[in-house]
């Protein structure tokens, strides 16, 4: 594996890319009062946070983001738990996440909402590399990208370095 990195999005387009993702939630959510983002640990989260954040600047619509908390390196094994108890009933929820690999951890993320009555559920990815081993798509994605199973992307959403790499 090389150790050349390529810049795929910088800030500016991470941020074109999240502005276009709220609309299109909007445009399919217009009726809704309040969505849940349920991001998944680490990226997936500050990504569900810039996504609320823009759809209530651009829309009346109400939002709360939680965390999803698993182990991406061992989700066969690890509890996968909300951050918080919310009541969920009859609410739209989108699960985050940075980057759609094989769908494997998108998976697992769905246990702790299997039990509860949402009216519906949806998939927001930054990133969707499209290499599907489980039943998996995303109804929201800010880039399509194809690469070999043995590139990488990174995708780093702190304040001071928002940036898409692949390697």
């Amino acid at each position: 594996m090389s150790n050349t990195k390529t810049l795929v999005l910088d800030q500016k387009k991470i941020k074109q890319k999240i502005t276009r993702m709220a609309f299109e939630i909007y445009e399919r959510n217009a009726a809704e009062e309040v969505i849940l983002f349920a991001g998944i640990t680490g990226m997936g989260y500050k990504l569900a946070e810039f996504l609320a954040s823009s759809l209530e600047s651009i829309s009346p619509i109400q939002t709360k983001v939680i965390e999803i908390n698993l182990d991406k390196s061992d989700v066969y094994r690890g509890e996968v738990k909300l951050s918080e108890n919310t009541d969920l009933t009859g609410k739209c929820v989108i699960i985050v996440d940075d980057v759609l690999n094989t769908g494997k951890t998108l998976v697992y993320a769905l246990k702790p909402f299997l039990d509860l009555p949402i009216k519906k559920m949806e998939v927001a990815v930054l990133v969707n590399r499209s290499h599907k081993l489980f039943p998996v798509t995303p109804d929201y994605t800010g880039l399509e990208l194809a690469t070999t199973l043995n590139e990488h992307i990174t995708v780093d959403l702190t304040p001071e370095n928002q940036t898409v790499h692949l390697h």
